[in-house]
């Protein structure tokens, strides 16, 4: 039997702004092939961990590894391995879709001989074929998400981070990028941060909530079909 590979580790994370703690005592653990939902109130830490994980954001507390590498110790080895999409997308406006990516192929230091055939994978994935030589300023809020995605996942990381990629979006283009996000599963281990729980019952293998900075759950969606338990009833209950 297999032994699902551990491609991102996080124990006893902290973090406290003027002495009020956000996130405490929080751990993930990320499999290869793995989805895991997110979940949490307004304040409740998501995005405070999530900015965490993606190395953005020190924690006062606890050992972050992508990949069996530290990510605070060996940065750089260890982003290399990352891919993240924080909840406003960081595109610039003046570019066109196909320099943006070039942009972000370069600084993930993808190799100068694949560029092109990376940028043109990942907009086929993406759904952005057509869109190259567009301006990112004209895109639709729909558009410069699949874009947003597309930075992220441009190196092929093995853990994507997606802080609420379908906000703002119709529900045609959250099908869109559900569906994507499934395609990210073959060569990827996801975290998705949402407040809808639809999307994390449809997409997601595992579950973890955050009340007030700690995790109040984590366990896999088919433990909890198993045993019958409704996820936005005990999205309710834990966050009371």
């Amino acid at each position: 039997m297999n032994i699902p590979i551990v491609t991102l580790s996080a124990i006893n994370l902290r973090r406290t702004y003027q002495s009020h703690a956000v996130v405490q005592q929080v751990s993930i653990e990320l499999k290869q092939g793995e989805v895991l939902g997110l979940l949490g109130p307004n304040g409740a830490g998501k995005t405070t961990t999530l900015r965490m994980l993606a190395g953005n954001l020190a924690p006062d507390d606890g050992n972050i590894e992508i990949c069996g590498i530290d990510l605070f110790e060996h940065p750089k080895e260890a982003k290399a391995h990352l891919g993240y999409l924080p909840e406003i997308p960081p595109l610039y406006p003046e570019m066109t879709v196909d320099e943006y990516l070039i942009f972000a192929a370069r600084l993930h230091r993808v190799d100068h001989t694949s560029i092109h055939v990376k940028v043109e994978d990942t907009k086929r994935r993406c759904g952005l074929s057509h869109r190259g030589r567009q301006l990112i300023a004209t895109l639709s809020k729909g558009f410069q998400q699949r874009l947003g995605i597309a930075q992220a996942i441009i190196h092929s990381p093995a853990v994507i981070i997606l802080d609420e990629p379908t906000v703002g979006l119709d529900p045609n283009q959250m099908r869109e990028i559900r569906e994507l996000i499934m395609e990210l599963k073959a060569f990827s281990s996801v975290i998705l941060s949402t407040h809808i729980l639809s999307e994390v019952d449809s997409i997601c293998d595992r579950v973890q909530i955050l009340h007030q900075g700690s995790v109040v759950l984590d366990q896999t969606l088919a433990d909890l079909k198993q045993q019958q338990f409704d996820l936005e009833a005990m999205f309710s209950r834990l966050t009371q």
